[in-house]
């Protein structure tokens, strides 16, 4: 019986030191990867003057679509702040949900919205529509809204896209801070791209977290003061600049934020719109609309922008943290086993053979491995099987791989955009890096198991709630 102890004890050490050694590799790459990515787009946009894209009549037009359900808080605020995007041709549809609170009065109240006998085109399935609105005011003749019967995100966007009427579709979630020349930036790609087809750009998110916003416009840029968003600055810092900027380099994006992203409407609606049965649509609709280029043989992108574009609040305690990232994990199993025929995939070139191989083992997978692990230490200390020097090395190694590579994070945001300037900001945010590994991963790998769990023993398929503190009062 020892003897296959033994023999099975370095089989798993061994599979656990392949995968740890492939995936530190991997991450390695990607940050190698997002630096020269990165270095490339400040390079060629130093001497961009984006009041050209502004003043040109090439421009494409832009619908920005954003579902709303119980935004009463901050609604006014919040179209205000769309309404003040600096950019020619474009119009604001928010579909209200089916919202239980007073969201849509006060958007009537606000910009004297009167109703419209129109009856928008039905390219896209979605829950039935009570009524569409428009401004008796100029000064608002941009925005329209859309009042519906509740279905939940997807089914709020693909309402939004059967009335849009222009050639590109900006989807954002409606309490975001969009910054004033976002909307410029996102569309420069779709200009420059000949070769290929632009189908779809995203840019960085950062939290907003006790920043101060007026109106619906960020004044002041400033950390979070609780711990959990403070982790999420450095987590969303790690995840845009040495994670989506290296995927993009390589044409491998499986994932534009669903807080922002632009997409070339015609490709949207004809890979069937946002999927109502995820709760990961906007992970799910690139994936599809990439499949369909490559089954339609033709050449495209998506890139990614590093500037920060959108500013979006983030879960302040662990309870409302878990649930979301319980949601995200769910929303990669849906999309994953949705598209599995990706899975190393020759045909789908990049797409096939390394993004959707990446997502499986290291961002589906990577949680699972480290939780049964764990299981696997602590039965191995029951039976007195430890070899505790090697195991305290290897914790050691593991801790300070993770330290220098958000320090490397936060050295590229410090030598590129640079968003928090006040004095101590870099020293709170190192801190945060050294205490992270052991306070906050923990609770996404919790997180991340009870969206295991849940997705394949309790089955549960909502979306859940999301508990927001909203910016008027800030």
């Amino acid at each position: 019986m020892n003897g296959l102890m033994v023999e099975f004890y370095h089989i798993i050490n061994n599979w656990i030191f392949v995968y740890a050694i492939i995936l530190m590799g991997l991450y390695l790459f990607l940050a190698g990867s997002s630096l020269l990515e990165i270095r490339t787009y400040m390079n060629r946009n130093k001497y961009m003057y984006y009041d050209d894209i502004l003043r040109s009549p090439l421009a494409p037009g832009i619908s920005i679509i954003a579902p709303a359900y119980n935004e009463s808080r901050s609604i006014v605020y919040n179209i205000r702040s769309l309404l003040s995007l600096h950019y020619n041709n474009y119009d604001i549809i928010i579909v209200n949900d089916g919202s239980k609170d007073d969201t849509l009065q006060r958007m009537i109240d606000a910009y004297d919205l009167v109703k419209q006998d129109i009856e928008p085109e039905l390219d896209l399935d979605h829950n039935e529509i009570t009524g569409v609105y428009k401004s008796t005011n100029k000064a608002f003749k941009k925005l329209w809204v859309v009042d519906k019967k509740n279905g939940g995100k997807a089914d709020a966007l693909n309402a939004g896209i059967n009335l849009s009427n222009k050639e590109l579709v900006a989807c954002v979630d409606v309490d975001c801070i969009i910054e004033d020349d976002a909307l410029l930036k996102m569309v420069k790609p779709f200009l420059e791209s000949t070769e290929k087809k632009m189908i779809a750009t995203g840019g960085v998110v950062r939290i907003a977290n006790n920043c101060e916003v007026k109106d619906g416009r960020m004044l002041d840029i400033k950390l979070p003061e609780k711990l959990i968003p403070l982790f999420q600055t450095i987590e969303y810092i790690r995840a845009f600049l040495l994670g989506r900027m290296a995927w993009s380099r390589y044409n491998g994006l499986l994932i534009i934020s669903g807080a922002f992203g632009l997409f070339d409407k015609k490709i949207l609606i004809e890979a069937g719109g946002y999927d109502q049965s995820t709760v990961g649509e906007d992970m799910e609709i690139v994936v599809r609309m990439r499949r369909l280029m490559h089954n339609k043989n033709i050449p495209y992108e998506v890139e990614y922008i590093p500037d920060p574009l959108c500013w979006t609040e983030v879960p302040e305690d662990r309870a409302s943290l878990i649930r979301q990232r319980n949601r995200w994990t769910r929303g990669t199993i849906e999309t994953l086993i949705s598209h599995r025929g990706l899975f190393f995939n020759a045909k789908t070139g990049v797409l096939g053979l390394l993004s959707y191989p990446f997502w499986f083992f290291f961002e589906w997978l990577a949680p699972l491995v480290e939780f049964f692990g764990l299981l696997y230490f602590i039965f191995l200390v029951s039976i007195g099987f430890v070899n505790w020097k090697f195991f305290f090395l290897l914790l050691l190694f593991v801790y300070t791989f993770a330290i220098l590579y958000s320090s490397f994070a936060l050295l590229i945001e410090e030598m590129t955009f640079r968003q928090y300037k006040k004095s101590g900001d870099l020293i709170r945010l190192f801190g945060v890096i050294l205490l992270e590994p052991i306070l906050y991963h923990p609770i996404t790998v919790y997180a991340a198991i009870r969206g295991n769990f849940d997705k394949f023993v309790l089955k549960k398929s909502n979306w859940g709630s999301a508990t927001r503190q909203g910016f008027s009062s800030k």
